[in-house]
């Protein structure tokens, strides 16, 4: 079934809210508020004291992804997107090979709930991956992931846009396939541990739907300007695109 693509830069744009405390994580959706409508919530929270508040609270000012990199044994992996979906999340990530992806999204059952996995994350390259002891470098690995990922039901990535979102949908056959980028860095930014980065403008232009982006924005001297202009930068590129 195909899934409807994001038009506007607001609703491609998720700001992922990898803050120390609750307490942060909740005083910048509010200073965003308004402005961004999608979150993401990581580990580094999802596991706090007051998260389940916090659930609330970003829910019923948009969007929620639930960055959880679902990884288990399938049995366990099943149970838990109902459980996600149950509180109202619109995207979860799920790692590892056929069986396990199968299992997440046979556990979604009739939920809404977008089923994303995971390629390459954005902090390895060819030879971060090699002394991992990975015989096939970040293309091809991701290629292949991308690959299982589809035969198993999945309805998006989390690619980087060095990985070519558009390139990965021909190659795949799969022209609706949803791709979320992380690694997103303005002109003049650090890369941090990030080492696919690339641009608002660059990801756009290469077809990523989504743009998760975090420090950029949380780490501003004013995280409000900071994710306007990301976001008339995407504006931008998607006037660009047509």
């Amino acid at each position: 079934m195909p899934h409807p693509r994001p038009a506007s830069a607001a609703e491609r744009l998720i700001v992922a809210l990898d803050l120390p405390t609750i307490d942060a994580a909740r005083a910048m959706a509010e200073r965003l508020s308004g402005l961004v409508s999608f979150f993401k919530l990581g580990l580094g929270l999802l596991y706090a004291r007051g998260a389940e508040a916090l659930i609330d609270e970003l829910l019923a000012q948009g969007r929620l992804f639930i960055d959880a990199k679902l990884f288990d044994i399938p049995a366990t992996v099943e149970r838990a997107p109902a459980r996600i979906a149950e509180r109202g999340a619109h995207i979860v990530t799920v790692q590892g090979e056929v069986p396990l992806i199968e299992a997440a999204v046979r556990g979604r059952g009739g939920y809404p709930l977008k089923i994303f996995a995971l390629t390459v994350l954005t902090s390895m390259d060819d030879a971060t991956l090699a002394a991992a002891g990975y015989r096939l470098g970040a293309a091809e690995l991701i290629r292949l992931r991308a690959q299982s990922a589809v035969a198993a039901g999945c309805d998006g990535l989390i690619a980087s846009a060095a990985d070519d979102p558009n390139a990965l949908r021909v190659s795949l056959g799969r022209p609706d396939l949803l791709i979320a980028t992380p690694g997103i860095r303005p002109a003049g930014a650090g890369r941090d541990d990030h080492r696919r980065a690339a641009s608002p403008a660059e990801a756009i232009a290469r077809g990523a739907d989504y743009l998760v982006v975090g420090r950029p924005i949380l780490e501003a001297a004013d995280p409000r300007a900071a994710a306007a202009q990301i976001l008339a930068e995407m504006e931008e590129a998607l006037a660009r695109r047509g």
